[in-house]
């Protein structure tokens, strides 16, 4: 017994031991959890509120992004996702199923609306012990029209969850520029969007915003208590952007650019124009391209070739070459100089005129530019001014930093001057290489007088909640690399190269009523052996252009790369078909009287609304007006364009009158300004096919018309209209006689395709 006693001591003593330590353990645990309000790292209070609270998020609107003249471009729209419930447990009445009854009739109903196959709709429909289904991609971003027809079905356990898609309502529309928006899920199950390419994603914490939040306290089993407090964290929506660019503008452009793809099948096609007194971007467009709703095409071409690729210039590149000559005041146009070949050094190879070397004897230097004349441009640079001169210009038009526009991704060229040849070869744009964007901001120095612009893209940026500028962007002058008086004297010597028949290269590119300065370039394309590629398609063709040549008001840079050319069409051809109804439409639209055409009334428009029909149309027509009268009212309550503004002899002015009815006018052979007029004042919806003058129209002339219905108009230049007449007197005769080369084209030809330096 004795013995018993010490062994029961020492476990008395081992448990209380042991028992006194988990209680202080207890205790401390108790005391921190108290004091610090944490457990294992975690805040115990949010963690019961967020146990008995439910969050609902509420999403922010992505920014909406405008034109200049607040068309939208890019804008978050309605969208629902389509989900299956399978949980049997969902119906409580069987005459009114809440679940998936049937899945092969609803699999086979369904396939009709989403692209997705029936058996791949059936298999989800099948899971084995899934609560709800969704059906990917196939089963998002389902339209309002959509989801009407598929809730007429009444398919027992489908249903809809709202949320939004981006939505782009022009298609094809400087597709790389916009860039368009990705939405992917988190870890969480909860989706993000975010911006790819161009404006969606350099400005994508801009546009995005910042979600919010409804948080409301629930019981232990999720049912929410009565007189709970609700806790409401608004959204904050994404700011909007303005843009510079301009949707009628852009239009222009990407119609010219699909008719040259479709009939020339080019590698590449790339194409700016820009307002050179502000910088401003009007538009800016490139093929191959994508749909930035579908995303269709985008595997071609990720890249936004404006800034984000460099070519070698050509002889656009005599542009500025032409204007550091002047501004060296070592341009002589009268001096002459023997053309065909030039060697830079005794050793070096041969600098050769494009037409294989032979040149044209002994020319003067203005022939010379307006020849394109590489030798020309070879002697200004080695022996008038001095190749270190030359490089400071090179400098000072921008060409080795990048431009600084408001997009992503932007490179910069690089200047090939380290020996003798490549100093003189960079003169008329071989070896050194820029981006077209640099190319459009050295311009604006030629056209705004001797100003180099900066370019931008975003015009402004507002809060889309309360409307308020938020930045405003302004021009900004990036250099001055040349004085007001050179700036003139090029245009001049630029616009020769155009309208000289005899030696000029670019006489596709002149425009009826305008005059056009620019240059023409023919660059080579370098192969992956490093060397330049041979053929005659293998170039790359362009042309850059500003006018009017005394005023420009626009700059426009096409080019071509790699056309499917037949035998009797230069590259300068698919280039011009471009430049010249972008330019000519552009400039109309804009209000940009011509020089040869009509003469402007002393008198400004005169203001005939409240007055009567007939005198409104006398007032007009003695002011020497084409007065158009639209509705059947007997007063007139507005006209296009407005009083007070100055217009040509013959303007068409397009007057309303205060009746209901409105009646379309036959708009054959209207310019495409007039009809917009018409279109504005009947709030018609306006689209259009081609360039020029209006051929045909949608709705028939005398037919009464309401707001929002659509008009589509047919447009053709007056050279389309003769050759299609041409044409049709052709239709019997040989096929090879029609398709002979004329000696015109001959010459081109030589101008254009042998721009060649040959090493």
């Amino acid at each position: 017994m004795n013995k018993k006693q010490p062994n029961m001591n020492v476990g008395a003593a081992g448990l209380f031991l042991v028992f006194s330590l988990l209680f202080f353990i207890l205790i401390y645990r108790f005391l921190s959890i108290q004091i610090t309000g944490e457990a294992d790292g975690q805040v115990l209070a949010a963690k019961a509120q967020q146990k008995y609270s439910n969050e609902t998020v509420i999403e922010a609107v992505r920014g909406t992004i405008f034109d200049r003249n607040d068309e939208v471009i890019a804008e978050d729209a309605s969208a629902y996702t389509l989900v299956a419930i399978l949980d049997e447990d969902m119906t409580t009445n069987p005459k009114e199923p809440k679940h998936v009854v049937d899945p092969e009739k609803t699999a086979m109903v369904l396939a009709k609306y989403i692209n997705m196959d029936e058996s791949e709709i059936l298999q989800r429909l099948s899971k084995d012990g899934a609560f709800q289904v969704e059906f990917g991609v196939a089963g998002r971003d389902i339209s309002h029209q959509i989801k009407s027809e598929i809730e007429k079905e009444k398919l027992p356990g489908i249903i809809f969850t709202k949320g939004s898609k981006r939505f782009y309502p022009n298609g094809v529309f400087s597709s790389h520029l916009i860039g368009f928006v990705e939405k992917k899920e988190n870890e969480d199950g909860r989706s993000e969007t975010s911006g790819k390419l161009g404006i969606e994603q350099s400005y994508n914490k801009l546009l995005t915003g910042k979600n919010g939040s409804l948080k409301v306290e629930s019981d232990l089993w999720g049912f929410l208590l009565p007189d709970a407090e609700k806790k409401v964290t608004p959204a904050e929506n994404g700011d909007n952007l303005y843009l510079t660019i301009d949707k009628k503008i852009q239009t222009f452009l990407e119609d010219a650019m699909n008719r040259v793809d479709e009939e020339y099948e080019p590698e590449k096609i790339i194409a700016i124009v820009a307002d050179p007194k502000t910088g401003d971007i009007l538009a800016m467009g490139q093929r191959p391209t994508f749909h930035p709703q579908t995303r269709e095409g985008i595997e071609n071409s990720w890249h936004n070739e404006i800034i984000e690729t460099t070519i070698e210039p050509g002889s656009t590149m005599k542009t500025f070459t032409l204007a550091a000559a002047v501004e060296e005041n070592v341009f002589n146009p009268n001096e002459t100089f023997q053309s065909g070949s030039y060697r830079v050094t005794p050793k070096s190879v041969p600098i050769r005129d494009h037409n294989y070397g032979r040149g044209w004897g002994e020319i003067s230097y203005l022939e010379g530019i307006q020849r394109s004349s590489n030798v020309a441009v070879a002697k200004l640079v080695n022996e008038k001014m001095g190749v270190d001169t030359f490089r400071n210009y090179l400098t000072e038009f921008g060409f080795d930093k990048t431009t600084g526009i408001e997009l992503p991704n932007e490179v910069t060229g690089k200047i090939q001057y380290e020996w003798p040849i490549e100093k003189v070869t960079t003169s008329f744009g071989q070896g050194t290489t820029m981006t077209p964007l640099q190319l459009v901001q050295a311009t604006t120095a030629i056209a705004n007088n001797g100003k180099m612009m900066k370019p931008r893209i975003i015009d402004k940026i507002v809060d889309s909640t309360t409307g308020k500028v938020i930045e405003q962007s302004e021009p900004k002058v990036a250099g001055t690399p040349i004085s007001p008086e050179t700036a003139k004297k090029v245009r001049e010597i630029l616009e020769t190269t155009v309208t000289n028949e005899d030696h000029g290269t670019g006489g596709n590119y002149r425009i009826e009523g305008y005059n056009v300065a620019g240059k023409t370039g023919t660059a080579q394309i370098p192969g992956d052996d490093g060397k330049y590629l041979t053929g005659r398609e293998n170039f790359l063709f362009s042309f850059l252009g500003m006018a009017p040549t005394e005023n420009p008001e626009l700059i426009v840079y096409v080019a071509v790369q790699q056309p499917k050319l037949d035998e009797s069409t230069n590259g300068s051809v698919p280039v011009s078909m471009i430049f010249n109804p972008v330019m000519k439409s552009s400039l109309q639209y804009l209000n940009i009287q011509p020089a040869s055409q009509g003469k402007v009334t002393s008198d400004e428009i005169p203001d005939v609304k409240g007055k009567g029909i007939d005198e409104s149309v006398k007032q007009l027509q003695e002011s020497g007006l084409n007065p158009v009268v639209v509705g059947n009212g007997d007063k007139i309550v507005s006209q296009l364009p407005e009083a007070g503004v100055n217009t040509l002899e013959g303007e068409r002015i397009l007057l309303r009158t205060s009746g209901n009815e409105i009646k379309v006018p036959d708009m054959t052979d209207w310019s495409f300004r007039d009809v917009m007029k018409f279109a504005k004042l009947a709030e018609l919806k306006l689209n259009k096919a081609g360039n020029g003058f209006v051929t045909k129209q949608s709705i028939k002339p005398g037919t009464i018309v309401s707001g929002g219905e659509y008009l589509i108009v047919e447009l053709s230049t007056p050279l389309q209209q003769t050759e299609a007449k041409e044409s049709e007197k052709k239709s019997d005769d040989n096929k090879e006689t029609a398709n002979e080369p004329s000696e015109s084209d001959s010459e081109a030809e030589n101008n254009e395709t042998e721009e060649v330096v040959y090493d």
